[in-house]
């Protein structure tokens, strides 16, 4: 299933995909209707993978609606893979998945129906499955990429190359940071609604005493607060560096409380995961609810996800079968 609105899905690369896939199983959506009605049909169907080609968005979203109408029929739902198509994709620098264009037709044309899988665990979000979301810089800064990536694309020469990687490049130390730097921050109350919360230490290990169901994790002003089953953000940023040491019925939550101006000045090893702070502040936690003091603005898989007074992060308790490109 292709995303018609990505980049990266030209024409050109349809002829190739259909030159690969057999005649009738290449869908294209270019709208959330379209693509849920492309779910309908792929459970109806009973295909037994499923590949997404887009961003981390198009990735939550099929997996979402496919899911929930499989779970309507009493089915098991399909294998997922993806294929980077789209902007940021966390998801391909986690699973091995190919980097360009070309890659892509490579990956798609050695997979089978016995590819190597993994099981892998989302987090339900205002009743999207997703590998990750947050509140704070980060969608801010998505915001901020849209509208600079959009400028960008109109202007002569450089609009043709301006890949989302420049466009973050761009956006990040010219509008998010400065903005960050001069408004009033966050305000959110982060409640444990699951089993026992462990707070890691710097080095990702377990400190302190697990605080237990209904009590309060955090509360005060932050500049994110962000929860991921993977190591990494979009470009291979690794934001959650002790995402592939937590325990399987874990997610992680990360509240960056530190100075967006510090982060700045050290976003090389916020980049390689080894920046640390005493303001940084890390857990595994299965269910939490944020409670901002008011409407903020959240995103779900790299997307906006409008504004909203709380975001609920709950482990989705059946795991998904993901295709894993390093075993293939």
């Amino acid at each position: 299933m292709l995303n018609g609105n990505a980049r990266q899905v030209t024409d050109q690369l349809v002829e190739s995909f259909d030159q690969v896939v057999s005649s009738g199983d290449l869908f294209l959506s270019k709208s959330l209707d379209e693509a849920h009605g492309i779910a309908h049909e792929i459970v109806e169907a009973g295909y037994p993978v499923v590949l997404t080609g887009g961003g981390d968005g198009t990735f939550v979203q099929m997996v979402t609606s496919i899911t929930k109408e499989a779970k309507s029929r009493g089915q098991q739902p399909p294998r997922f893979g993806l294929l980077k198509l789209g902007t940021g994709n966390s998801l391909a620098w986690a699973l091995g998945a190919g980097t360009s264009g070309e890659d892509v037709i490579a990956d798609l044309a050695r997979l089978s129906e016995q590819s190597a899988h993994r099981d892998f665990r989302l987090i339900e979000v205002q009743d999207l499955l997703t590998p990750f979301a947050g509140a704070g810089f980060d969608a801010l800064g998505l915001k901020h990429f849209h509208e600079v990536r959009a400028l960008l694309r109109h202007l002569p020469i450089v609009g043709k190359r301006a890949t989302g990687a420049l466009s973050y490049a761009i956006s990040i130390p010219t509008r998010t940071i400065p903005e960050l730097a001069i408004r009033r921050q966050m305000q959110v109350r982060i409640v444990n609604r699951g089993s026992e919360i462990i707070k890691l230490d710097r080095n990702g290990q377990a400190t302190g005493t697990p605080i237990p169901s209904g009590e309060i994790v955090f509360e005060g002003v932050c500049i994110a607060a962000l929860v991921s089953t993977i190591p990494y953000w979009g470009f291979g940023v690794k934001v959650f560096p002790f995402a592939e040491s937590r325990p399987a019925d874990r997610f992680c939550l990360r509240v960056v409380a530190t100075h967006p101006l510090h982060v700045a000045a050290h976003m090389l090893s916020v980049w390689k995961g080894t920046y640390r702070h005493d303001d940084l502040l890390d857990f595994y936690a299965d269910d939490v609810e944020l409670e901002f003091d008011e409407r903020t603005a959240i995103e779900i898989g790299g997307d906006p996800a409008g504004m909203t007074r709380s975001m609920r992060a709950r482990l989705h308790p059946d795991p998904i079968r993901l295709i894993d490109y390093r075993a293939i």
